[in-house]
């Protein structure tokens, strides 16, 4: 089975971008509790109200389990005013995937 990535598009309301950078920060490691292999969150330089919260999963019902989890549903609740609405997340294949390690070595690495 091909891994998955979540991607989940938020975009802060004004004056919300550093409040939600924080918050969005405290959620994104809970997915690794459902099972996701590695998160990673992204807050564009030109947009700074613009951020992409992405987590690699084995399978998409682990990822759904987190979506509509607990503490991701109190999330959503809590920080309704501060990102705008619908969030219309998707999941995607990796199809290939690459890194560089420390000591200078490409890895590759495909699915």
């Amino acid at each position: 089975m091909a891994l998955g990535v979540a991607q989940i598009p938020w975009y802060a309301t004004l004056f919300r971008g550093d409040q939600f950078a924080a918050a969005v920060a405290e959620i994104a490691p809970i997915s690794l509790r459902y099972g996701a292999l590695d998160y990673i969150v992204y807050r564009n330089r030109d947009d700074q109200y613009k951020f992409m919260q992405c987590a690699t999963w084995a399978s998409k019902a682990e990822w759904e389990a987190y979506w509509y989890g607990p503490e991701m549903t109190t999330f959503k609740t809590i920080h309704s005013g501060w990102y705008q609405v619908p969030v219309l997340y998707t999941f995607a294949d990796i199809v290939a995937s690459g890194s560089r390690e420390s000591n200078g070595v490409d890895v590759l690495a495909s699915s």
